[in-house]
């Protein structure tokens, strides 16, 4: 078994992770402009892209005894068919009904018996200013693929003119490797396991041929290490998005424009990051507020997801994900003042070098036993290290077509973990910036309404900037956030 199919450190924690009410699948809802393609046709486009990403026809096989982390095999039963679902929406086809079938579907774990992912057609979405839409909801498990590494299927599948390119050229059709059998991956696991000393020393012989180089990168990932510790021995304080979540979710969106936020940063002084976190901040605030929660000084810490892929590992499958833990100065009302205070710490959270600290201890858990690393996952999903998630994608600035159908919005879905009801992903594309709110079903029953407190949060900043908005496009949050337990 080659060792790259085995999963990594990281990748096997987001499935002990996967447990109670928690679901470790990243999502997203895209809005196509024009009539939606046949399901056949999609299929097709489907089939033909599937060699430049095999993991999508691989499942997930376990170590017996628990002796290693699971590996990934191809299923000699794949079929696209269970992959590609089809749906529709009843009339009139409102954006509040196409978030009410994505909640559902959120709401449902990925089979783990099966390749970790899914994609579902939607029509019957009612026209836009432009005409004809359609939707496609897709679902992706973290251990298969990364928000920012740049390889998933509906990647591939994307064009960068409306009429398209050549269907790559496959010579024969795919064949599965056979199955291991159980002895198999439990001596492949042990065979691995003794080898991992020497890989150890191999490395530690890599960096002696360098040795000033290797002690500026040991002294700084020593200080990020440090800077990670302190951030875990201060937990998040108490918020009503720390209870324990169920299965069953809601979701909401908020529509801005990037050039809006450039704007505001320009102006304040900052990063279109220092923006998007004040506009959670205030937002944050404000829902806190009408709920009657106190909020005087009250700092709430948000976990934010950063990239630490190497431009030379963009590509790669698996995940090369770290995180610092941002401030969020929710008892302070002057959007200035908190578009100040969140800049200030960002810079500060640079400095300190804890997405460098986290990359270490990420690398140092592949040498940890697997049941250690499990027990690890499982006690980090009941420590209250963050109140919230907030994770930032860039996106491509062009438009994508997808069988010649453009691409008009992607409303991104960021996993919740356990203790943890709330989840906010923002994703620009094409001058447009998508604020995706996912909660808990029972825990966040009036998610539409921080929806209209991040839009308010937004008017906020611009005003206080000098910055006028953009015109309101239709797709802005209703009154009502879509929700639906599944059946």
């Amino acid at each position: 078994m080659a060792n790259r199919d085995r999963l990594s450190a990281l990748d096997t924690s987001f499935l002990h992770l996967e447990s109670g009410g928690a679901h470790m699948h990243v999502a997203s809802v895209l809005i196509f402009g024009g009539e939606p393609p046949a399901y056949e046709e999609l299929l097709s486009a489907i089939e033909s892209a599937l060699p430049l990403v095999p993991r999508y026809r691989q499942k997930l096989a376990e170590v017996p005894l628990g002796q290693g982390r699971p590996v990934w095999i191809d299923d000699p039963h794949f079929n696209l068919r269970y992959h590609v679902r089809h749906s529709a929406l009843p009339a009139p086809g409102s954006s509040e009904q196409l978030r009410l079938i994505a909640a559902r579907l959120f709401s449902q774990r990925l089979d783990r018996n099966k390749p970790l992912w899914e994609l579902n057609l939607v029509e019957g979405l009612e026209d836009g200013p432009d005409g004809p839409r359609f939707a496609a909801i897709t679902k992706t498990h973290h251990a298969l693929v990364d928000g920012v590494s740049g390889v998933d299927l509906i990647s591939v599948l994307f064009d960068a003119s409306p009429e398209g390119s050549p269907a790559p050229v496959v010579a024969g059709g795919w064949v599965p490797r056979p199955e291991p059998t159980s002895a198999q991956l439990l001596a492949d696991a042990v065979l691995e396991r003794s080898t991992v000393p020497a890989e150890a020393a191999r490395g530690v012989r890599a960096l002696t041929r360098r040795p000033r180089r290797a002690a500026q990168r040991m002294g700084e990932r020593l200080v990020g290490i440090g800077a990670m510790a302190w951030a875990g021995m201060r937990p998040a304080p108490a918020s009503p998005f720390n209870v324990p979540i169920g299965p069953h979710r809601r979701y909401a969106w908020v529509d801005a424009e990037v050039a809006e936020f450039k704007a505001i940063k320009d102006a304040l002084g900052g990063t279109l990051n220092d923006v998007v976190l004040a506009a959670v901040t205030l937002a944050l605030g404000r829902f806190l507020r009408r709920r009657g929660e106190p909020t005087e000084d009250l700092v709430l810490k948000a976990m934010v997801p950063v990239s630490v892929r190497a431009d030379a590992e963009r590509g790669a499958l698996g995940n090369r994900v770290s995180a610092v833990y941002a401030p969020l100065p929710v008892g302070i009302t002057d959007p200035r003042t908190v578009f100040e205070t969140v800049h200030e710490a960002m810079r500060g959270l640079k400095e300190s070098g804890q997405a460098v600290g986290a990359e270490a201890l990420l690398s140092l858990a592949d040498f940890a036993p697997p049941t250690i690393m499990s027990q690890a996952a499982r006690l980090q999903s009941r420590q209250r290290f963050f109140n919230v998630v907030v994770t930032n994608v860039p996106g491509p600035q062009l438009p994508l077509y997808l069988l010649g159908r453009e691409l008009q919005s992607i409303y991104p879905v960021v996993p919740l973990a356990l203790n943890t009801a709330l989840g906010i992903a923002i994703m620009s594309y094409n001058g447009r910036l998508a604020f995706g709110l996912l909660g808990d079903y029972d825990a966040m029953g009036d998610l539409d309404d921080l929806a209209a407190d991040l839009d308010a949060a937004i008017a906020e900043l611009a005003r206080t900037a000098g910055v006028r908005r953009a015109a309101r496009r239709a797709t802005a949050p209703r009154r009502r956030a879509a929700a639906a337990p599944t059946g």
